[in-house]
């Protein structure tokens, strides 16, 4: 059984702080271009097909707003 990883983040929590980005493995994760409501610019999935839901990027928020999943494929 195949698995490959995707992650939620609550872009309205987000601070963008980018503590994500330069922890994940994969590079997946970048910092939109757009703002949140509180005027941060948020984290999100740039590369999809790349995450392998190892979670670092969870671990490492320090606003836990990240919730990582493993999806079947």
């Amino acid at each position: 059984m195949a698995f490959k990883g995707a992650i939620v983040v609550d872009t309205e929590k987000c601070k963008g702080c980018g503590v994500c980005v330069v922890n994940c493995p994969t590079q997946t994760i970048a910092l939109a271009k757009k703002v949140n409501g509180k005027g941060y610019p948020y984290s999100y999935m740039e590369h999809p097909d790349k995450c392998i839901g190892c979670g670092n990027c969870a671990i490492v928020c320090p606003d836990t707003v990240i919730t990582v999943y493993k999806v079947k494929i």
